[in-house]
């Protein structure tokens, strides 16, 4: 369950929210301990736990948080049910609420209104701020109160969540296993200790991408990059990357990064269910990547250090500019072809290609220089 916002004064506890966070894992540990004790764990028990932790975990990052809340890309309506659905089972508030919180987050993060300011503390940041009773805030959201799926969602969200997130698991467990038994075993393993486990992985970003990892592309807030945090957040962990370039659907931009919610959304673009999928451009990421590491180093203490950075900066931009320039020009020659003979494109066309070449090879070798220049520098409190 997402939080009640925090109205300054102590410690003042929601006994809902409250219970229900300390509830549900001392449920979940004496549930798992006996289930196992007396019926044993079958591959059965595990896969409705992976499935439900998949579902409901990519219905977070995917859905409530790069769809709903930053608009990275589009989804159809049944792609938006299926968030809506699973993401009441994670048990986060509606999506509504949540990207309420996210959004007052972004816009003034690491201030005293941001609601989960890691600045108060990483227990504050990471499950404090949800146990804490003050006023329900729901703003800038009216695009998504616009969405009658989310609507409804927001209307029935504890129902939903008991529903989806409970009872599913539990009679799948029934369906598969038999009985009442393995109702409990769905229930337990799919449904009390899935949403501990999903309830963690989503507030470590929260906390720990605000506390632990490396600032690559902007110091202006906490935010951190953590590869390995990424491993268990279907790619949340780059957030660094999030926090500086908000409306890319991507986390990890590079193609090794690992983040299942980009693949998930790339995936689904190829049957029509997702469209419109935001990228920023290489050469802006790259042209701040160097930014940041020229305002933050230590040792740009003189004129001749800032104007070598400053020329890798503008001959990285030039490089792009001159790629995209070229590629354009040979997209458009291929195209018109009329009152040009076959030769004279030919050669046209392999001169463009070897500009292009050239470019690709003038923006590896800025890559190259940049990362000497980082290695040479001093390591950084």
């Amino acid at each position: 369950m997402q939080s009640q916002s925090q109205e300054a004064e102590g410690w003042r506890f929601d006994i809902l929210n409250a219970s229900f966070m300390t509830g549900i894992p001392i449920l979940a540990a004496i549930g798992m301990v006996w289930y196992t004790m007396n019926h044993g764990v079958s591959s059965v028990e595990l896969g409705i736990f992976v499935f439900m932790y998949v579902a409901c975990g990519l219905s977070i990052t995917a859905g409530y948080h790069r769809l709903f809340s930053h608009r990275t890309h589009k989804a159809a309506w049944p792609l938006r049910l299926f968030y809506a659905l699973f993401g009441a089972g994670a048990f986060q508030h509606s999506a509504i609420k949540w990207c309420s919180d996210h959004r007052r987050h972004h816009l003034i993060t690491d201030t005293d209104d941001d609601p989960y300011s890691v600045l108060k503390g990483f227990f504050w940041a990471h499950i404090g701020w949800i146990l804490v009773a003050g006023e329900v805030r729901v703003e800038k959201v009216q695009d998504l109160e616009a969405d009658p799926i989310l609507a409804f969602q927001d209307r029935h969200i504890f129902l939903l969540g008991f529903l989806v997130g409970m009872m599913l698991p539990g009679a799948a467990g029934w369906f598969l296993l038999g009985g009442f038994t393995g109702f409990l075993g769905g229930f337990i393993w799919g449904g009390l200790f899935r949403i501990v486990i999903v309830h963690h992985a989503t507030f470590l970003i929260n906390s720990a991408a605000h506390t632990w990892g490396t600032q690559p592309y902007s110091t202006a807030n906490t935010s951190r990059d953590s590869p390995f945090l990424s491993l268990f957040t279907y790619g949340e962990g780059y957030h660094n990357f999030h926090h500086t370039f908000q409306a890319d659907y991507r986390n990890g931009h590079k193609w090794y990064h690992w983040d299942p919610s980009k693949w998930w959304i790339r995936g689904f673009s190829f049957i029509k269910m997702t469209s419109d999928l935001h990228k920023i451009p290489d050469k802006t990421i790259e042209s701040r990547k160097m930014k940041t590491a020229f305002e933050t180093s230590n040792k740009l203490s003189t004129g001749e250090l800032k104007e070598n950075v400053q020329s890798l900066i503008e001959r990285l931009r030039k490089g792009y500019t001159d790629l995209d320039t070229h590629r354009k020009a040979l997209k458009a020659a291929k195209k018109n072809k009329d009152g040009v003979s076959s030769q004279k494109l030919k050669s046209l066309c392999n001169d463009l290609k070897k500009e292009i070449k050239a470019a690709k090879q003038s923006i590896a070798q800025i890559r190259v220089e940049f990362q000497q220049w980082m290695d040479g520098l001093p390591s950084m409190a």
